[in-house]
């Protein structure tokens, strides 16, 4: 989940989990724009579509006149007119520009406003309710929506929910000065950030005011790098969040994580996918997509095994689209109408994203509506929006699963998590909770990390994030921190268990499934 808006981080557990974060790419890394205000000016050109004859004939004008424009389409093309300018958004302490066919962002706190990574190039007119789609290098696409008088609705495809838009006339002052290289106006910049959108520091019992007293005092024009790297270490790394970090280059960053999570490796990974296929059972065939991030096999007594290790990179190019594709090609092979109804069909469904450095959110949603032929709330979710109030939000934006119109499968479940199941695998094993009936949640507690990453940049080039968001249960919730805990806690990939080949958790659900409780007793 990363981006100057806050959207959805789709390079996984590289950069979700505390290990290191790569490329600051995909999504929505742009090259740093021009500082620059950006004036309000006249209406974007919309194409109209010509009028027939009859529309002709019926608004009274002359055979030979030239045709007049729709209704729509002019409305469209007064919408379009009406996104001009400058646009402050709710939370996320975000600047949106529309000028002519372009988008630009600016990232801003009390005491900075930088250019934002979104450079954004409108893909063709409005449509008939004035909504305009840009597109964005290395990313998805953004859309913005008018929404009435100085109000408009912005939109990432690739991300749960809508920022809303207010007009304000022109960019501050600020936006247009040079970016000072001095290592006091990044330390101010990071600590303003975190100040400003930052959600958990009571809950975490951190004193961020204290923070600043504590280490302001020693970062002077002179501080190096190394030693300002170090501050900003020593400032998150107690927060013990994974959705925080500071990237100062290619061999010095940082990403934070709980206490007690040991990041996969190469090595880990490769043991814990032989332990999974040991007790999958011998012979047991499984079938692999998304560049092997979604695996599914049919187990004796007829139960399903279905394990999603990411909610993004399922394709070479790595586009959100793509995914999406991928993801429908996989979920048509596995939730077919064999499966899901008749002699047949599955007596139940294991779902494991124990390993799951998490992705975009909407593909778990997406997911979710093959497990279920009702709607049904998700959660909601909401941003940190007063910068001098921890306790001021935006208006929660809710998100329902709606039912795939298709084969789907209603029959138990049994949900395998752990402490690197993290951020977009947390959503998606939120979003399943309202679910009837509920799955059985066994293994370890979540990560703890739901939020998106606000990503932002520092004066001196370097960039860092955080998270500002909160996801909601029914009752108001949330789950940030300790993670979601299980209904069986069960040890998930302990050493005794890789070197032995085993897995109680997935033994466990087996069993569970076999043999099922009576309902309610989980």
């Amino acid at each position: 989940m990363s981006d100057q808006f806050g959207t959805d981080d789709p390079s996984g557990t590289e950069s979700r989990s505390g290990t290191r974060p790569g490329r600051p790419g995909r999504p929505r890394r742009s090259p740093l724009l021009p500082l620059a205000a950006v004036a309000v000016a006249a209406a974007l050109t919309a194409t109209a579509a010509c009028a027939g004859p009859g529309d002709a004939d019926r608004s009274g004008t002359d055979a030979g006149a030239a045709p007049q424009e729709p209704a729509a389409d002019r409305s469209a093309r007064a919408a379009a007119g009406s996104l001009e300018g400058v646009w402050r958004m709710d939370g996320y302490g975000t600047l949106v520009t529309i000028k002519g066919r372009g988008l630009r962002t600016y990232e801003t706190t009390a005491v900075s406003c930088l250019p934002g990574a979104v450079e954004g190039t409108r893909t063709g007119a409005p449509d008939a309710a004035g909504r305009i789609r840009f597109a964005v290098p290395d990313s998805s696409p953004v859309t913005v929506a008018p929404a009435g008088a100085d109000r408009a609705h912005l939109t990432l495809e690739d991300s749960v929910g809508r920022r809303s838009l207010h007009r304000i006339d022109a960019l501050p002052a600020r936006c247009a000065q040079r970016p000072s290289r001095d290592p006091r106006a990044a330390f101010d910049v990071l600590w303003q950030t975190y100040a400003e959108n930052y959600p958990f520091f009571r809950a975490k019992k951190i004193d961020w005011a204290a923070v600043r007293d504590r280490y302001r005092p020693r970062i002077t024009a002179k501080t190096s790098d190394g030693e300002l790297f170090a501050v900003f270490r020593k400032m998150i790394e107690p927060l013990h969040d994974a959705h925080t970090r500071v990237v100062a280059g290619p061999d010095r960053w940082f990403a934070g994580k709980r206490p007690g999570t040991v990041l996969p490796t190469p090595e880990s990974t490769a043991r814990i996918d032989k332990a999974i296929a040991a007790n999958l059972g011998p012979g047991t065939v499984q079938r692999h997509w998304a560049q092997g991030k979604l695996t599914y096999a049919d187990l004796p007594g007829r139960i399903g095994y279905f394990r999603v290790t990411q909610f993004a990179g399922y394709t070479a190019k790595g586009d959100y689209a793509g995914d999406v594709a991928e993801l429908d090609r996989a979920l048509n092979s596995v939730f077919t109408k064999a499966r899901t109804k008749g002699p047949a069909a599955l007596r139940g469904l294991i779902v494991d994203v124990r390993l799951n450095g998490g992705g975009a959110d909407p593909l778990g949603l997406r997911i979710a509506s093959r497990l279920t032929d009702r709607p049904y709330p998700a959660y909601r979710k909401r941003a940190r929006n007063d910068p001098r109030d921890p306790g001021g939000f935006t208006t929660p934006q809710p998100a329902r699963i709606h039912p795939y119109h298709g084969p789907v499968y209603t029959g138990p479940i049994a949900v395998l998590t752990g402490r690197l199941t993290i951020s977009a695998g947390e959503t998606f094993t939120q979003s399943l909770m309202g679910r009837s009936p509920a799955p059985t949640r066994i293994g370890e507690n979540t990560q703890g990390v739901f939020s998106d990453i606000l990503d932002r940049r520092l004066p001196n080039g370097w960039t860092f994030g955080l998270p500002n968001e909160e996801f909601l249960t029914p009752d108001g919730r949330t789950f940030d921190g300790p993670g979601i805990p299980p209904a069986v806690p069960t040890p998930v990939f302990p050493e005794e268990e890789l070197s032995a080949r085993q897995d109680s958790a997935l033994t466990r659900a087996r069993k569970l499934l076999a043999h099922p409780a009576p309902r309610g007793r989980h």
